[in-house]
């Protein structure tokens, strides 16, 4: 299973700066390219941009908690949960797969 996580294009987990601009306020996020790149899938979704949808999230964080600690970290941790949302999106539409044979453990003598 950890070859699977190792073998990640390092390119994936380098971290990018990039201007925001909040209520015309430029501000500066540092972030994982992955983290840049499922954002930009988001906000192609909404029909936003990513700028914009940065935006909201930030405005919608700020009204429900009424400050915004660690902003870099929620929008790491909004996209593992649109990513998990869409794995288990996927996981409910398609069949369920087939089970897998019980095999008994052998017996070591």
């Amino acid at each position: 299973m950890c070859e699977f996580f190792v073998k990640a294009d390092p390119i994936k987990y380098e971290q990018r700066s990039r201007s925001v601009r909040i209520h015309g306020v430029l501000t500066s996020l540092r972030l994982e390219n992955m983290v840049w790149d499922i954002l930009a899938e988001m906000a192609e979704q909404e029909g936003r941009t990513t700028n914009a949808l940065i935006s909201l999230f930030h405005d919608e964080i700020l009204a429900h908690r009424g400050e915004v600690p660690n902003f870099a970290s929620f929008l790491r941790v909004t996209c593992m949960r649109y990513l998990r949302r869409a794995a288990d999106a996927a996981a409910n539409e398609a069949p369920a797969p087939p089970r897998l044979a019980v095999v008994p453990a052998a017996v070591h003598r």
